[in-house]
């Protein structure tokens, strides 16, 4: 039998990509894992690996060209490039709600700002001003969160208690597309890592701990019910979306778990972030599911439709394995980062003047 290989796509991150490579190699399953180099790529090419584990696609769009023409030849790619493309977190707050999962009152905003070519006539489809108040009260009222549609690593992200407030961050958020977030006084908080949509690590999260130390071993902080609805929900959140390798985060306010963020492709498996205990599952769990997914071999779609190449392959279902234990968060990761007061600034036609409610 021929040798599978596996390859890999990363940024700047220097603990997980040599440990999983090592972890892979050391078994000798037939499947080999090492770092892809690129320096360009002919169309319709034939990629060398069967899997390809993409950690930096997002910051890097070459790569995201390379893996949506490698998944054409078969290879299997974590997470599909095609899907992680078309997702957004206003998409999956709707999304949530339509899986049944209770959600934080969502609202996507108009941007503040525009691209150099867009004018006044452009926007004509736009209600102007923007129905705050509205808004807000849908939302539940202040204090609120805004955070952009795409991105992560708690960017652009403001906890905010009063218009002047919200209008001043608004008047900073550029061409983002922004959306307006019920705040959730949560009593606890969790960030599930899932790997393969079935292998689950709930864990006890705190936003607000100095970085990196913001992940905490605490077996028994959920109840078994508070439990069942974060693991139901992850999982079911995962399969919806295709994402075989992802974080999920919960605030729990009353017994019940909130979905808050669950779009995270690319999610932090940094030892100092992780701590040993959790960083090795995440090792022994990638190497594990990828494995398994090299050695079923490539996959050609079954037709060169986009929605065969959204949904992708993946390793057979099996029982979920839920890992570990529970685990939390002690700060909305939401209201973590709020700015200092931002210059004000004015562009095309879009500043959220104080339009009184």
């Amino acid at each position: 039998m021929s040798v599978k290989k596996i390859g890999i796509l990363v940024g700047r991150e220097w603990s997980w990509p040599p440990a999983y490579i090592e972890e892979v190699n050391r078994r000798n399953a037939g499947v080999w894992a090492e770092f892809i180099k690129l320096g360009g790529t002919r169309m319709a090419e034939l990629c060398d690996y069967d899997v390809i584990i993409d950690r930096i696609s997002h910051e890097i769009p070459y790569y995201r060209t390379f893996l949506k023409t490698a998944a054409l030849s078969g290879t299997r790619i974590v997470n599909n490039p095609f899907w992680w493309s078309a997702d957004d977190k206003f998409f999956g707050a709707s999304l949530a709600t339509a899986l049944g999962i209770p959600h934080p009152r969502t609202v996507a905003l108009p941007s503040h700002s525009y691209i150099e070519g867009v004018v006044e006539e452009s926007l004509r489809n736009l209600q102007y001003p923007i129905p705050w108040k509205e808004h807000v009260d849908y939302v539940g009222g202040f204090p609120v969160i805004l955070k952009p549609a795409w991105g992560g690593g708690f960017k652009k992200v403001y906890k905010v208690h009063s218009y002047e407030e919200l209008w001043r961050a608004y008047n900073e958020t550029g061409i983002e597309c922004m959306m307006l977030q019920e705040y959730i006084a949560w009593e606890k908080y969790v960030r599930c890592i899932v790997i393969g949509r079935r292998h689950i690590m709930t864990i006890k999260f705190d936003a607000n701990a100095p970085w990196p130390h913001r992940y905490f071993r605490d077996d028994n902080y959920l109840t078994p019910e508070e439990g069942r609805q974060v693991v139901e929900g992850a999982l079911k959140l995962n399969q919806a979306l295709g994402y075989d390798m992802n974080t999920v985060e919960f605030a729990i306010r009353n017994g019940v778990a909130y979905a808050i963020d669950f779009t995270n492709p690319a999610p932090d498996f940094d030892v100092n972030s992780l701590t040993p205990h959790y960083f090795d599952w995440v090792v022994r769990t990638m190497a594990d599911f990828t494995i398994e997914l090299a050695l079923q071999g490539r996959t050609r779609p079954e037709e060169f439709a986009w929605h065969r190449l959204l949904n992708g392959p993946m390793a057979p279902a099996i029982s979920p394995s839920i890992s570990a234990t529970t685990d939390s968060v002690n700060n909305d990761p939401l209201a973590a980062e709020a700015p200092a007061t931002p210059k004000r600034r004015r562009t095309t036609r879009k500043k959220a003047a104080e339009e009184t409610s």
